[in-house]
């Protein structure tokens, strides 16, 4: 079948049925690349369906679904471009091609390393997704504390490495850098740079540490130095903590195993201890009988260990005083405030109902008879 006379003429060195080819390739490329898309990413998942166990098609799809669409532009883009012709500078050489493919074969080689990279951190997404969901589904205290402590550490860790690798393939392949070159150069350079970055490399080796050793997890209420508070991540260089009054603070990985660390989290229990001061006119019959009942009303508490102490301690000008001490089994601090509170209710009851007085509290006379 004869073409048309009017698509044999040229323009800018393309005839216009080249031009037509290419812009119908673009239009075809445009209109399935999504629908490509979502069925390439269901062939990935059709195949790796029996690894995945707790993670949909769709959130493989959500994950995918624009880097590949990009992928497939760039190739819809080389295949519409590959049609046409580029015109030939003056100066050319026979047998080179001219700058203009050159340099758009560049610039497409680059996109193609970029997208692929791109694609690449998304699977990585997906892997350290399918290993959370794992996690999950076991359900035990060591997976939760892999889910909440390692796998963000590891997702980012895995993301440098192929950023890395990314940055070399493009300087390779697109600058036409010698990498093997420039590694080794990196290699007699490196001591400079890591005298320069000493810091830093002393928290990432901090950061393996504490993975490494667990002497804290993520959610874990930890006192380190001079700064309380809660983990919320760990990071390469630094752990982020939130304290009691709900600010964020960045501690260096190195100062968290460096200095004493204490995390109270791990403690069975946590200790209240006060002093009570009665007044002179408390007699030693009255100081038996709060204390005696005290002790008993303490240790009735169902959060309360039964090493329970309330001793009179010591005789001042001040007052009688008795020092108390228990414990609350308890890891919860707001279920610590809850007990403390009850029990020093108790406390002020049983001194009431003996007659006891407290230092310091005025003695109000009882009303005259009229």
């Amino acid at each position: 079948m004869a073409l048309p006379p009017f698509l044999n003429h040229e323009i800018l060195g393309n005839s216009i049925g080249q031009y037509l080819l290419a812009g119908f390739i673009l239009l075809v490329g445009a209109a399935l690349r999504r629908l490509m898309s979502r069925l390439l990413s269901a062939i990935l998942f059709r195949l790796t369906k029996r690894y995945t166990a707790g993670v949909t098609e769709q959130e493989l799809h959500d994950l995918l679904i624009q880097p590949l669409s990009v992928l497939l532009l760039l190739a819809t883009l080389y295949l519409a471009f590959g049609v046409l012709r580029y015109p030939m500078p003056p100066d050319a050489v026979p047998g080179i091609e001219p700058w203009p493919k050159v340099a758009l074969l560049r610039v497409f080689l680059l996109g193609i390393i970029l997208t692929i990279t791109w694609v690449v951190l998304r699977l990585v997404d997906f892997a350290l997704l399918v290993v959370q969901r794992r996690n999950e589904l076991r359900q035990t205290a060591t997976a939760t504390r892999l889910d909440s402590q390692f796998l963000p550490f590891a997702k980012d860790l895995l993301k440098v490495l192929v950023i890395i690798i990314g940055v070399l393939v493009v300087l390779g392949e697109v600058f036409s850098v010698n990498v093997t070159a420039l590694i080794g150069g990196l290699g007699i350079g490196g001591l400079a740079v890591a005298f320069a970055a000493k810091e830093s490399l002393e928290n990432l080796i901090a950061s393996f540490t504490i993975f490494l050793d667990q002497p804290f997890g993520v959610g874990d209420l930890v006192t380190a130095g001079d700064v309380s508070g809660t983990v919320e991540k760990i990071g390469f260089r630094s752990t982020r903590l939130r304290t009691a009054e709900k600010s964020y603070v960045t501690v260096p990985n190195k100062s968290m195993i460096d200095k004493p660390l204490d995390n109270l989290s791990l403690r069975t229990s946590r200790r209240v201890g006060f002093t009570l001061i009665f007044d002179q006119k408390t007699t030693s019959v009255q100081l038996h009988a709060i204390i005696a009942d005290s002790i008993k009303a303490m240790q009735a508490h169902p959060l309360v260990t039964q090493d329970v102490q309330m001793k009179f301690n010591a005789l001042t000008p001040a007052g009688r005083e008795v020092t108390v001490q228990y414990f609350v089994d308890t890891t919860s601090y707001d279920e610590y405030l809850d007990v403390k509170e009850d029990l020093n209710y108790r406390l002020v009851e049983m001194v009431e109902q003996h007659g006891g007085v407290f230092a310091g509290t005025p003695v109000v006379a009882p009303p005259a008879k009229p």
